[in-house]
């Protein structure tokens, strides 16, 4: 059953332990507003601690993905109403990206379609990121006299081989999805009609592994590449004590089973995380 947020400008749905979120202004190709950065907030509110909520896809009503900024209600209208109104905006829309970016559950961003400046926002903010082949991506701004703000220009360093990202930041042309693969932005491309099936299959991977683990490796992930080696082997000696803390019996019950049952190899598959309490002890 769809259910909708506030103003209507996010839909979702949850089945089978999976979120499927989209951007809802079909019309305005999922352009954010201010009213959908707020509603997305409250969205991601809703389903971040439920117990029915594995993993959650985030994807677009119609052929866009998102446009990114409004630039009618986010810029011009904003603006308007003076700086006030405009670090509000900010904060609201960079805030729900950032919530993203360390969001509970594993996240994936599911690109349907056009993929525009500030929707490299949540794009990155997802740990994963998979493509339909003709969903387009670009770094709009410069053909209209910005620079790519809101966090765009740092996330096509972080993504793309340096003169990829100064190409794409300069030049302001599109690519589309198999090149977003060659050059870093998504993990794969896939004709649009087998996309989602191939993110339910990748989700469902997902849902088998311990979640205390899930989200201590993707904050790793996200961490680590800002240290040097010896301050990320210290951060990541500490982050799986503080895994431990949460989930020892969880981690016992995985070693328990490749050692003792032999019943799967790490390296091969995920143990059997429903058996937790089974066989393990403390």
């Amino acid at each position: 059953m769809t259910e909708l947020s506030s103003n209507g400008v996010v839909a979702y749905d949850v089945e089978g332990g999976i979120a499927w979120v989209r951007f809802n202004r079909p019309d305005k190709r999922n352009a954010m507003s201010p009213t959908l950065n707020r509603d997305m907030g409250e969205v991601l509110d809703q389903l971040e601690f439920r117990d029915d909520v594995g993993v959650l896809v985030l994807s677009g009503e119609g052929p866009a993905w998102s446009a990114g900024m409004d630039l009618k209600e986010y810029f011009r209208e904003t603006e308007a109403k003076g700086l006030g109104a405009t670090r509000k905006a900010q904060r609201e829309s960079y805030g729900w990206w950032r919530r993203l970016r360390w969001y509970q559950k594993p996240t994936i961003a599911m690109v349907n379609g056009w993929c525009f400046g500030g929707g490299y926002g949540p794009l990155f903010a997802c740990d994963l990121a998979f493509a339909a082949e003709d969903a387009q991506f670009g770094l709009s701004e410069i053909n209209w006299g910005i620079l790519p703000g809101g966090g765009a220009t740092k996330i096509a360093v972080e993504l793309m081989p340096f003169r990829k990202a100064m190409y794409h930041a300069m030049t302001g042309e599109n690519i589309d999805g198999r090149t977003a693969v060659e050059w870093g932005l998504v993990n794969e491309a896939l004709p649009l009609a087998e996309l989602k099936a191939r993110v339910t299959e990748v989700a469902k991977v997902l849902l088998q592994k311990n979640p205390v683990a899930l989200k201590g490796a993707k904050d790793a992930i996200r961490r680590v590449s800002e240290m040097t080696y010896d301050n990320a082997e210290d951060y990541l000696v500490r982050a799986q004590e503080a895994a431990n803390s949460y989930d020892n019996t969880g981690r016992k019950e995985g070693i328990r089973q490749f050692i003792d049952e032999k019943s799967y190899k790490p390296g091969l598959g995920a143990y059997d995380k429903d058996r937790v309490g089974s066989g393990a002890k403390g």
